[in-house]
């Protein structure tokens, strides 16, 4: 996998001293399973509550759409989602939620937690 990093694009949050959570609903997400070649399909939830940078949506779009042709685990993948956008944006508070569909009967969802280090 090449760096995907690159494709997120952050601004400048307007209200930097206030606690407000952000969230975005992906529900197209789309990778493949790295050990079939089968696509997975999952609805990627982020939610966040930003410190000084915020995510562009259009980049975050761009982002997620880059593992399309990616043979990745759900766990992986969930977790690099979260350690890319807690790298760019910093936030106080970070959760993806990575809800896969159905496959061989078992359904998963795998959550990710990042938290601000004190200053």
């Amino acid at each position: 996998m090449k760096d995907k990093i690159k494709l997120l694009e952050v601004f400048e949050n307007m209200y930097p001293g206030r606690d407000y959570t952000v969230i975005h609903t992906a529900p197209e997400f789309t990778s493949l399973c790295p050990k079939t070649g089968q696509p997975d399909f999952a609805v990627i939830t982020m939610e966040y509550i930003p410190d000084k940078l915020c995510v562009e949506l259009k980049s975050l779009k761009l982002y997620l759409n880059s593992y399309r042709n990616d043979g990745i685990y759900f766990e992986s993948v969930t977790n690099k989602i979260l350690d890319d956008l807690a790298s760019v944006t910093k936030p106080r508070y970070m959760l993806i939620t990575a809800e896969f569909n159905v496959r061989g009967g078992i359904s998963s969802i795998v959550k990710a937690e990042y938290f601000q280090k004190e200053k």
